[in-house]
């Protein structure tokens, strides 16, 4: 039975500017003390275990954010990615993605696996995931490890 590959990649974060529409998207209660750190990365292919494309995904976006809300202050980390499932689809529910946030190259803290909105083959959706971070780990965090899980799947 064909199988995806894990594969990792690390996505470089970088301080960005707590204002425009993704903050606003995200709903993010903006103050003086808002934190944003935000990396992106084009396009990452899962290759089945022959080699050949099996999922792509595109415009992997990540954001974390420090912020306080209602007098406590939170961090958070958002993913939001677009993923395309190609010619197979998961024999069960899909094994999706991994991320840790990590301090030059070091993994700070491990993070939910999360599944893929991924109903159908051939077709392009759109994934969005919110983790709740410790605030060391936000202010200490200088990239992230995402990981494409292994799948089990079928050809269509």
């Amino acid at each position: 039975m064909p199988a995806l590959v894990e594969n990792t990649v690390s996505i470089e974060l970088k301080t960005a500017k707590p204002t425009g529409l993704s903050i606003t998207q995200l709903g993010v209660p903006v103050s003086e003390s808002t934190s944003v750190k935000k990396g992106k990365l084009h396009e990452l292919i899962q290759l089945l275990d022959d080699g050949r494309p099996g999922r792509r995904f595109q415009n992997i976006r990540i954001t974390g954010v420090k912020t306080c809300e209602g007098g406590i202050e939170s961090a958070k980390l958002f993913v939001q990615l677009e993923a395309f499932g190609d010619d197979n689809v998961p024999v069960a529910n899909n094994s999706g993605f991994a991320v840790t946030p990590s301090e030059t190259a070091k993994p700070l803290q491990a993070l939910p696996v999360t599944t893929l909105f991924l109903p159908y083959a051939r077709y392009w959706f759109e994934s969005q995931s919110v983790f709740e971070i410790p605030l060391d780990v936000f202010d200490r965090m200088d990239s992230l490890n995402f990981t494409v899980l292994a799948d089990q799947v079928r050809m269509i």
